[in-house]
């Protein structure tokens, strides 16, 4: 199994390039299920995730071509209403085939998806959407049985902001007899790029980045050509990483507007952050300082970065109060922090961050996506050589991740 070895106390300095985002690309990938045609993707990150998501959707009957950053999706051909487990046990982005496969073929039967590392995620937001839109749902043998004529329009209230269950229900309600209005959706920029993508097939969807999103149904949709975003997270993941080991970083294509909440702690720790365009450069020289977060649904400070924000407050100066209101257990990584010499306390959600002079390299392992990036942020800034195990985590949602901090003059490796 892969590890990653890093050797800390290392000035980073340079350029990167941001990858397309993951969590943009997956909902793309499957709503091309919903015509016929063939689509034009560009901008894919080359991850884990991605490579699952093909081969679901190979599963289900499309033909997938990767040629590097590029994917085509043709879903002409006959497509199976039937999602395996083994295959959406892999990735719960999985369950999104719900939605399209119930509005083109009238019917679908994906199996549940399982238990998650940071919590429960539960879809029944998603079931009772559907069933709102005329779905009839069951739960058969640890699969969701759902089956319709064409679907109806609908007011549907989402009793807790769900970026997936948004994003599932806007792709069925596309091609609903009638008018849906989603309450409460989800803000996220990766909503925005899947309604955009929609759009280009021939939808009619308005308020995308707002809580009420509607959307007129339509006959049918066309093919897309389309780019996917910058992924948000890896760019906060390098500006963090800039901050942290006091050096000098420009992010190349990122989208600066979607990094606001982020770019307004980074600026209260002490770190000087300028926008030219769609390159943002972070220069950190100064003590770091200590500032509280509190994870929000977007535009509020992402809970995909609470945990390398952590590493950043345990060597800066002073105490920091970081909340976690969006998924229980995202806590985990803290333990294999205080391995490090981190001063953490977690009460709850609530976890109380003493900065210390400096971390201590350790050996240590990675228990999710991004609690596998923070130990590496972690071990760029340790006093010696710390190695983290079970990065197979990081390569489900960042690209060359070692790579791109050797690039910036990090003493980074990946071994088996």
């Amino acid at each position: 199994m892969d590890k990653i070895i890093v050797e800390g106390g290392r000035r980073l300095k340079g350029e990167v390039p941001i990858s397309g985002a993951k969590n943009a690309a997956l909902p793309i990938l499957i709503s091309c299920l919903l015509n016929d045609g063939t689509n034009t993707l560009s901008n894919v990150p080359l991850l884990q995730d991605i490579h699952s998501t093909a081969l679901l959707l190979e599963n289900l009957g499309a033909r997938v071509e990767t040629q590097a950053d590029t994917v085509r999706i043709d879903a002409g051909g006959p497509i199976q209403h039937e999602a395996e487990y083994d295959l959406v046990r892999k990735m719960r982005a999985s369950v999104l085939v719900l939605g399209p496969l119930v509005a083109r073929l009238g019917k679908a039967r994906v199996s549940l998806p399982g238990g998650c590392a940071i919590g429960a995620r539960p879809i029944n937001l998603h079931l009772k959407g559907l069933a709102a839109l005329g779905a009839s749902i069951e739960l058969k043998h640890g699969y969701v049985e759902a089956s319709a004529g064409r679907l109806k329009g609908a007011e549907i209230y989402f009793d807790v902001v769900t970026v997936t269950g948004t994003e599932n229900l806007m792709m069925a309600a596309t091609l609903a007899k009638g008018t849906t209005v989603l309450r409460n959706a989800a803000r996220e920029p990766e909503i925005v790029a899947l309604a955009d993508a929609l759009i280009h097939m021939g939808a009619d969807i308005q308020g995308a980045g707002t809580a009420v999103i509607t959307i007129n149904g339509v006959s049918s949709l066309k093919p897309l050509e389309a780019t996917i975003i910058p992924d948000r997270i890896e760019a906060g993941t390098f500006m963090m990483a800039a901050v942290l080991t006091r050096g000098s970083i420009s992010l190349l294509n990122s989208e600066p507007d979607h990094l606001g909440a982020l770019i307004d702690k980074l600026r209260l720790t002490g770190a000087d952050i300028e926008i030219d365009g769609n390159t943002v450069h972070v220069n950190h020289t100064a003590e770091i300082q200590s500032v509280d977060i509190k994870t929000q649904p977007y535009p509020g400070f992402p809970t995909d970065m609470q945990a390398q924000f952590m590493v950043l407050m345990s060597i800066a100066n002073g105490t920091s109060m970081i909340s976690e209101t969006i998924f229980e257990n995202r806590f985990i990584h803290v333990s294999e922090l205080k391995r490090m010499g981190a001063d953490v306390q977690v009460s709850g959600n609530i976890a109380i961050v003493k900065g210390v002079p400096k971390l201590s390299a350790a050996p240590v392992m990675a228990t999710d996506l991004r609690a596998s990036a923070s130990l590496i942020l972690a071990g760029l800034v340790a006093e010696g050589t710390t190695e983290v195990s079970r990065v197979y985590h990081l390569d489900r949602g960042y690209q060359s991740l070692e790579k791109k901090f050797a690039d910036l003059g990090a003493a980074i490796k990946r071994v088996k």
